[in-house]
């Protein structure tokens, strides 16, 4: 058991045990991550460092003793909503993330539902399949059903099937912008439509795509409309720790109205300590965050988020075109930015994967339909080169491989077909060891699997819903020290 140390360790060797523990992370900075971490430069890093250890102690609880929080927090929402359409009107507050956003957006729904909706006792909301899992955790805490509705072909939302899934327990429709796992942008004004037509809410999952598709838009990429100034759309969420290049975590909820960002205070008036007010999910809120938020947009501004996004988006165009280049795989649906997901129709896309980690390439894993996920962002200028041509030879390895167990499961067939004329247990030690050729029997290493947000080899066994639960309460576990150290 870990306990905590008996002396003090100097300042020193505590930083140096930091600096070594490190040594095994994903290399960011050289552009290998493709999720988790947008970098836009050393300058905007240093900033971002400066900025929240300014503000290191504040705590967003109670804006009334740090004022100068509750400025930064306020102009970065109303900056936010200038970006997205937003108008006087319009009002929000930073969260710690997207899904702190998603949550807030939900339950805010919920507490509208309840007061407008008062004979709703089963709310629903209507999602698309490749809406963020975050919802499904707001329904989870917020007893409101979350309603999954297949999407069409091109992996966008589809409005027919949309339409089909509202029922008279319907209180919010949800379209992402773009959607995580293809990168493409939901018909978002046909969606809101949908939601006026039965008087709902409709909330657009910017997260991704809030501080970036802006900026696409003006750079001449063809953007379909998305945001607050779409009729219908009632809350849009926008992460600023992503394409905004702010510190983590920092997220934006916005409202078209502040009558219903109301509904998603919290306030308990009769506490012996005193009236407890919380905007947001959180009650203390790292003051860091917001401060460096507020630098960030300040140091930048729109010729900075310009730029970063005119390199981008010729890096993801780039990239886009050297995938199509190589045979055997390809880019699915049409992304409408820097997001997009790499398939195959004929080779295992999770082996080129493993191709691509054992060259330090770290790639989310993604299913229905099993993909490799690429989020394009500036530090990827520098790698897409290498990428490219790593992701050559992956697709020639995984190739290569496939091949192989073609050729053993050929072998297994032959080998089951001489079962008139060989002993039984001659067939089974044949068998067995072909079967393990093939992965079938234990022979071949686990593959990874697929997972948003982190890389694990799970076994193809048992009840996948508990293995993942294992994984989780391992995480924490502290991992034994190797005999003799």
């Amino acid at each position: 058991m870990i306990t905590l140390p008996p002396k003090r360790t100097s300042a020193e060797n505590v930083l140096a045990t930091m600096r070594a523990a490190r040594a095994r992370d994903v290399r960011w900075r050289e552009g290998k991550a493709w999720s988790l971490v947008f970098y836009s430069g050393d300058d905007v890093l240093a900033l971002l460092q400066e900025a929240y250890t300014m503000f290191f102690s504040e705590n967003g609880l109670n804006p009334m003793a740090f004022p100068s929080l509750k400025k930064f927090e306020a102009e970065v929402v109303a900056m936010t909503a200038s970006l997205l359409g937003g108008d006087e009107g319009t009002a929000g507050n930073m969260t710690s993330g997207g899904t702190e956003s998603l949550l807030m957006a939900v339950k805010t729904a919920r507490e509208w539902a309840r007061s407008t909706r008062p004979a709703i006792t089963q709310p629903e909301m209507i999602l698309p399949a490749t809406a963020h899992p975050a919802f499904d955790k707001a329904a989870h805490y917020f007893g409101v059903k979350a309603i999954h509705v297949p999407v069409a072909a091109d992996f966008r939302a589809d409005i027919d099937a949309m339409r089909a899934a509202i029922t008279p327990n319907t209180i919010m429709i949800v379209g992402s912008a773009p959607s995580y796992p293809q990168g493409v942008l939901d018909p978002i004004p046909e969606l809101a439509h949908l939601a006026r037509e039965h008087d709902i809410l409709f909330h657009v999952d910017a997260c991704v795509g809030g501080m970036m598709l802006p900026f696409v838009r003006q750079l001449g990429y063809p953007v379909p409309d998305f945001d607050l100034g779409v009729p219908g759309v009632t809350s849009i969420s926008a992460d600023l720790h992503k394409y905004g290049y702010a510190a983590k975590g920092a997220s934006v909820i916005l409202y078209k109205t502040r009558g219903l960002r109301r509904r998603q205070f919290f306030v308990s008036t009769d506490w012996p300590g005193g009236i407890y007010a919380s905007p947001t999910m959180m009650g203390t809120r790292p003051g860091g965050a917001i401060a460096a938020a507020w630098a960030v947009m300040n140091y930048l501004g729109e010729e900075g988020y310009l730029s970063i996004a005119d390199t981008v988006m010729k890096t993801a165009t780039k990239l886009r075109q050297g995938i199509e280049a190589i045979a055997g795989i390809k880019v699915l649906g049409q992304p409408v930015m820097s997001v997009m997901a790499l398939g195959s129709d004929g080779l295992n896309i999770y082996e080129i994967g493993d191709e691509m980690t054992a060259r330090g390439w770290y790639l989310d894993r993604q299913q229905y339909p099993a993909s490799l996920h690429l989020t394009v962002n500036y530090a990827h200028a520098a790698s897409a080169d290498q990428f490219l041509a790593d992701l050559g030879e992956a697709v020639a390895r995984a190739r290569r491989f496939s091949f192989g167990k073609l050729a053993n499961a050929v072998q297994v067939g032959l080998v089951r077909g001489v079962t008139k004329i060989l002993p039984e247990k001659l067939v089974s030690d044949l068998t067995g060891r072909a079967l393990a050729l093939l992965g079938q029997g234990g022979g071949l290493p686990q593959r990874s699997a697929a997972m948003y947000g982190m890389m694990a080899s799970l076994p193809n066994r048992g009840d996948v819903n508990e293995i993942v639960l294992d994984l989780l309460d391992g995480l924490t576990r502290v991992e034994e020290k190797p005999a003799g150290n």
